[in-house]
């Protein structure tokens, strides 16, 4: 019989801990699986390490960091196998498995092709646009996002290992943040499984990321007002974790995802016989078996009419006893255990308090026998589902959560009846509507968002492709409101930002631009006898300009255009009816103008510039008539080197133009930025 191996910390750019602690067991058959360490870590090494290890981060900018990203994505996806055989003793299928290992390093590409599409060359984001304070055009303001040169502290929950801990750390990589991660003890052994893997890689510079296997000590006393902390857990820990004086004192933010009472609701539309009531019925027993119920995003209120809620229970009933529980590894099984034996009790303990004065419509009485060898010893749970026949007077329906594969049905009279009962959740992570009807969709979501940090609207047409209830999408953002714990993670780029700093500047537009790297009308330019299409993407400036010659716009420009595109709408046309109007006269197409414009800037010869692939921020300011003159000026207003090639191998990046077009009076009339493809010079 092989030794139980000890997990070790990563910590100072070595593994450490040598001591047994804790025994960590298998929660299938009750076999040890790891030891957690004995040995006291030194959080003022670990705190230490990191901040050099930030300088590291900041050397690098967000596409190589990206780059870094996708590097480390598709190592771990080659390992996955070894994670796999790993997160089987955590009690998961291979279904759950997959959605916290793969939907890990799903997420870290996300992030990866995220930072390379949306997020530029440096280090600085520019929100703009800036904004004119004074009236001559010489002082501006605007905001910039730049890393917060801190640490980022993530304590992790028990039910994703790996995914817990690569969702908060991708985008926090991304915004040049080194990490200390510390998972949940009781699975702790698959995280360092992973994390092993990330530093046998390569990919991440020294001090990115840190492993704490057990507690965090004094690793909160000893941070500042430039770290974050972020937290996913129950919200009794939340509570007391945002309240650590340390936190409070120095202003340190603190992100919750904690755990909540999430609902969904079937719409009192929907009937026994639509396809979309067997669709609510199996997104609750999926959402009550998938990982055992342990996802903080898991569906604990089941709110339906009261004239379907006998249909409902009979059709839940009948899908949860087709549910084979047991060793993952057999054949058939489709729901594991729970993360461990304390785990177990704890379940046991809120259904039992749940089902005071409630009916358990289906539970551990109705055929529960986990299948496989030693499964008596682990920490199994029989999917139960309670009736609570009055959900507006039950308040414990709506404060206690058991941690597994519990949910509770109530019924409700009307509409309003239904979003009443989903609020007495006080905010929950996501809830799910199932309506045939738009109408009611726009009724009741507007109402239920202000409880819930994102809702799904399931009907036949979305059930081809959606991802269900339960599923946080690295796009869209995951966290929720009141006892959800009031945070928000994912997102998008807009979780990227949550780890930088924001901070407004003021100066002249030449100032602004320098420090943006984004060019600013009425900034300094840079003219010069080559055209700035001839110049390549090493050579081109933020600010190489070019004025063009001027254009008179003739009555045959818009009869041409006209009959060019089908354009013949009255404004350039008719005579008449074109003096009635604001404008008193007829006026040029919009889009021939941007066309004009083109044709005034645009070099024709081959060259550096490959393609224009997209326009931003069209607007026509002014009407252009007949016998007005146009001219425009083009102006490199930003750059972002992508480090993409092509077939040939000739290297690329995005150059951002911006495009003002002027009257004969110097009035503005249309703007624009032009965004195309420039070759580099190798």
């Amino acid at each position: 019989m092989s030794a139980v191996p000890t997990l070790q910390s990563f910590i100072g750019g070595r593994w450490f801990g040598a001591e047994a602690g804790q025994m960590l067991a298998s929660a299938i058959d009750g076999r040890a699986v790891a030891n957690t360490h004995a040995d006291r870590i030194d959080f003022g090494e670990a705190v230490a390490y990191a901040r050099r290890g930030g300088k590291a981060l900041i050397a690098m900018d967000f596409q190589e960091r990206a780059a870094r990203l996708k590097a480390l994505a598709a190592y771990l996806a080659e390992r996955k196998e070894q994670l796999y055989a790993i997160s089987h003793h955590t009690g998961a299928t291979r279904a759950d498995s997959w959605i916290d290992i793969e939907g890990g390093t799903g997420t870290l590409f996300a992030y990866a092709s995220m930072g390379s599409n949306e997020l530029p060359s440096g280090n600085i984001i520019h929100e703009g646009p800036p904004v004119q304070l004074g009236k001559q055009g010489k002082f501006f303001g605007s905001h910039i996002l730049v890393p917060r040169g801190g640490v980022a502290i993530h304590i992790n929950a028990f039910n994703f290992p790996v995914w817990g801990l690569l969702e908060k750390f991708a985008p926090t990589f991304l915004a040049g943040m080194p990490c200390i991660a510390k998972p949940a003890t009781a699975t702790s052994y698959l995280t360092e499984a992973m994390v092993r893997m990330v530093h046998e890689s390569g990919i991440l510079p020294d001090g990115a990321l840190q492993l704490v296997i057990g507690g965090t000590g004094d690793l909160l006393d000893r941070l500042d007002g430039f770290d974050v902390v972020t937290f996913t857990g129950s919200a009794d820990t939340a509570a007391k974790l945002r309240a650590h004086p340390n936190l409070l004192q120095k202003g340190i933010p603190f992100n919750a995802e904690a755990d909540s009472l999430n609902c969904a609701i079937l719409a009192p539309d929907v009937t026994p016989d639509d396809e979309e009531f067997d669709l609510f019925v199996k997104e609750v027993a999926r959402e009550m078996t998938i990982k055992a119920g342990q996802k903080c995003t898991a569906i604990r209120r089941a709110i339906v009419p009261r004239q379907h809620l006998d249909a409902v229970a009979q059709r839940l009933r009948e899908r949860l006893a087709k549910t084979v529980i047991g060793d993952p590894s057999r054949e058939g099984v489709k729901m594991g255990a729970l993360a461990s034996k304390a785990q177990q009790s704890d379940v046991a303990e809120r259904v039992a308090m749940l089902a005071q004065g409630n009916e358990v419509v289906f539970g551990e009485r109705d055929g529960f026998s986990p299948v496989g060898d030693g499964v008596e010893r682990g920490a199994f749970f029989a999917p139960t589902l309670l009736l609570c026949r009055d959900g507006m007077r039950d308040e414990r329906v709506h404060d206690i959560e058991a941690f597994g594969p519990v949910s509770t049905l109530m019924p409700y009279e009307d509409i309003d009846e239904a979003l009443a009962l989903a609020a007495k959740g006080k905010g929950s992570l996501v809830g799910t509507l199932v309506t045939r009807d738009p109408k009611i969709a726009a009724k009741m979501i507007p109402v239920a968002a202000m409880q819930h940090g994102r809702m799904l609207v399931l009907d036949r047409e979305a059930a081809v492709e959606s991802t269900g209830h339960g599923s946080p999408l690295p796009m869209l953002k995951h966290g929720g409101p009141g006892r959800a714990g009031g945070g928000e993670e994912l997102g998008g780029i807009r979780a990227v930002k949550h780890y930088l700093q924001r901070s407004a500047i003021q100066g002249s537009p030449t100032m602004v631009a320098a420090v943006t790297g984004e060019y600013l009308r009425g900034a300094a330019v840079n003219e010069s006898e080559i055209h700035p299409f001839r110049r390549y993407f090493d050579d081109l400036q933020v600010g190489d300009s070019l004025l063009t010659h001027r254009r008179t716009v003739t009555e045959a420009d818009i009869v041409n255009f006209g009959g060019i595109s089908g354009d013949y709408f009255y404004m350039h046309f008719d005579e008449i009816a074109a003096k009635e109007t604001q404008f008193g006269k007829r006026i040029a197409h919009g889009y021939f103008v941007l066309s004009a414009a083109a044709g005034l800037f645009v070099s024709p010869a081959p060259g550096p510039v490959l393609a224009n692939y997209g326009l931003d921020t069209l607007r026509f300011v002014k009407p252009v008539g007949i016998g007005d003159t146009i001219q425009a000026r083009l102006t490199a207003k930003r750059k972002i080197d992508r480090r993409k090639k092509d077939a040939k191998g000739v290297g690329q990046g995005v150059v951002a133009w911006d495009v003002a077009v002027t009257n004969q009076d110097g009035e503005l009339v249309a703007s624009y930025d032009i965004l195309t493809l420039v070759a580099k010079r190798s």
